[in-house]
């Protein structure tokens, strides 16, 4: 059983939330989405493991059970090129839960014209091995987003 904790401080949104469709239909996987408050700060691990994809917009964190977690820093940002994204940790590195993993500012991606809402979604997992999910709400980073079983 994996406890997936929110790598970012916002609002809980689900993926319906999310604007767009691939990941508002859990085509990715299922999970959440968070809507983040709109100050700089640090996206954090949302689970301990090991970084196996690290992108300026995105990152995945696979723990010891082989669960792998996506977090997607905002939607359509990879047409930003990594310009306001700070990378903190490289592919390959062990992360604790709560490391900061990419240090960026949610304001700036939406005055780029992008949405800073941000999935965090369970890889290769079906609906049905995910409870407690998050999907409305206020998170601080590091509060429980759902678990996976």
């Amino acid at each position: 059983m994996t406890t997936v904790t929110s790598p970012l401080a916002g609002r809980a949104v689900g993926l319906s939330g999310v604007p767009d469709p691939v990941f508002a239909g859990a085509m990715v996987g299922p999970g959440t989405a968070i809507d983040p408050v709109r100050e700089p700060g640090n996206a954090v691990a949302p689970v301990d493991g090991v970084v196996v994809s690290m992108h300026p917009h995105a990152f995945v964190v696979i723990d010891d059970e082989g669960h792998g977690v996506l977090t997607h820093l905002g939607i359509d940002t990879v047409q930003l090129n990594g310009e306001g994204f700070e990378l903190l940790v490289n592919k390959g590195d062990t992360v604790k839960r709560g490391q900061p993993v990419i240090h960026w500012d949610p304001a700036a991606v939406e005055a780029a014209g992008k949405s800073p809402i941000s999935p965090v979604v369970a890889l290769e997992a079906t609906p049905e091995q995910l409870r407690a999910v998050a999907e409305s709400g206020t998170l601080a980073a590091g509060d429980e987003l759902f678990v996976w079983e």
